[in-house]
């Protein structure tokens, strides 16, 4: 009786291989980036890490701008990528709130904001990308200069300093001026270097080689040059900007389904200070190294992966 029509249990079976073949490839994690330097290295980071845990990815880095990859993961067209903190206050249209300018307030703010989304903000890495100054290392070793604060203070006795900077971090509110007025300085003409563009690799080469006597940069917290040219992040102690603390952010139904991904990441973004995203983003932007190749030695080194 089973034998009676062959044909039909044929393509039964064939139909029941493609569901299986289709609902097999649909449990892939779809891992996205953005087109920066740090948003590859941190993509690859975490596609190498789910695959080190034995989670079958789908590569998709390099997908676009933040707009771009922020649509897609909403819709579900990817399943997780690297964002910052601080852009809740964008997303929700909440620049105003002071929790953003806070690690752990911003943190659970975007975490909360976002479950609505059906996203969940995983563990953040200790890093902030937020706007800073950046200042050469002999300058701050010989004045004990390590925060926005000291620099406030020594540019009252005097301090011999010029900045470097675009256009528009000198003349936004929430750039320089915001620094000026929480520390409590003010910066005359002379005192800066306006260049055009906002490429901190162009002022942080300026401040390296002394061009026009500027000895400080307008940066990104974690930018790759800073260190590798002779230069040093001030904090920003007092909180002038907003945290921008890179996380992987991930579709809630896509973490069910794959619960060690959490654990395994938290691990590995807890691990990603300033300096060691400087230094990690240097290969890639100075060395010209493939951001996967940095990412999977990175790991190598820390014992994430064999």
């Amino acid at each position: 009786m089973h034998l009676r029509n062959p044909r039909r249990l044929l393509l039964t079976a064939l139909a029941a291989a493609c569901l299986c073949a289709s609902v097999h490839a649909q449990t892939a994690v779809r891992v996205a980036s953005k087109i920066d330097t740090e948003g590859a290295l941190l993509g690859s980071i975490i596609l190498q890490t789910l695959e080190a845990q034995g989670i079958k990815t789908e590569n998709k880095l390099s997908l676009g701008n933040t707009k771009i990859v922020r649509s897609a993961l909403v819709a579900g067209e990817v399943d997780i990528y690297p964002e910052y903190t601080g852009n809740g206050a964008f997303f929700f249209s909440d620049e105003k709130d002071p929790a953003w300018k806070d690690a752990k307030a911003g943190y659970a703010k975007v975490k909360s904001l976002d479950a609505k989304n059906q996203l969940v903000w995983l563990e953040p890495a200790p890093a902030n990308n937020t706007w800073a100054i950046a200042i050469r290392k002999d300058v701050a070793a010989k004045n004990k200069l390590k925060s926005l604060d000291d620099l406030g203070k020594w540019l009252g006795t005097g301090g011999k300093f010029k900045l470097a900077a675009s256009a528009e971090f000198i003349e936004r509110p929430d750039a320089l001026p915001a620094f000026q007025s929480t520390y409590g300085f003010k910066l005359t003409q002379d005192q800066l270097l306006t260049l055009a563009g906002g490429d901190t690799a162009v002022t942080i080469k300026a401040a390296a080689e002394q061009t026009s006597g500027v000895n400080a940069a307008m940066a990104y917290g974690t930018d790759g040059p800073v260190a590798a040219l002779g230069l040093v992040i001030l904090a920003d102690s007092k909180g002038a900007q907003p945290i921008y603390a890179p996380a992987p952010v991930v579709r809630a139904d896509v973490l069910a389904k794959n619960p060690k991904m959490r654990d395994a990441l938290a691990a590995v973004f807890k691990t990603l200070d300033g300096p060691t995203l400087q230094s990690l983003n240097a290969k890639i932007a100075l060395e010209g190294q493939d951001a996967k190749q940095v990412a999977a030695a990175y790991l190598k080194s820390k014992g994430f992966s064999k």
